[in-house]
């Protein structure tokens, strides 16, 4: 079974998103997890309301420090778009999908970053072989 490690900053948005949106549509035939360098305090309640929208509820997710143990585990890691050398370095095969950060974004904005979240897991999934295109 495939592992995905989807990694931002504060692990409250783009990377919960990812990891909701790979497990939901992955159905048991891959695993996604998420953390970050940095966690925040909580999820993103913008992020909350705009994946609840799309039949998803993060709103009891916490929020994780991304560990070496994590990384280990994955055959995939995804960067959501970190800022330079704020994402550790990884020997796994690393793709960074730069995707703007929702901190401090309207509902709008942050729906667009949701369905380019979403369009991107399905694609990786099709990639993966998970999933026909």
């Amino acid at each position: 079974m495939k592992h995905v490690l989807f990694l931002c900053v504060q692990n409250a948005a783009r990377s919960q998103m990812a990891e909701a949106f790979f497990n939901a549509l992955a159905k048991g035939k891959a695993i996604a997890k998420s953390a970050g360098d940095k966690p925040a305090d909580r999820v993103n309640p913008l992020a909350v309301q705009v994946i609840r929208e799309a039949g998803i509820d993060i709103s009891g997710n916490r929020l994780k420090k991304v560990t070496a143990e994590m990384v280990e585990e994955a055959d995939i890691v995804v960067l959501m778009g970190c800022p330079e050398n704020a994402c550790p370095i990884t020997p796994k095969e690393v793709v960074d999908w730069q995707i703007e950060d929702p901190e401090g974004q309207t509902i709008e904005k942050v729906r667009e970053i949701r369905d380019t979240i979403k369009r991107k897991v399905e694609e990786l999934l099709v990639e993966l072989g998970i999933r026909n295109s």
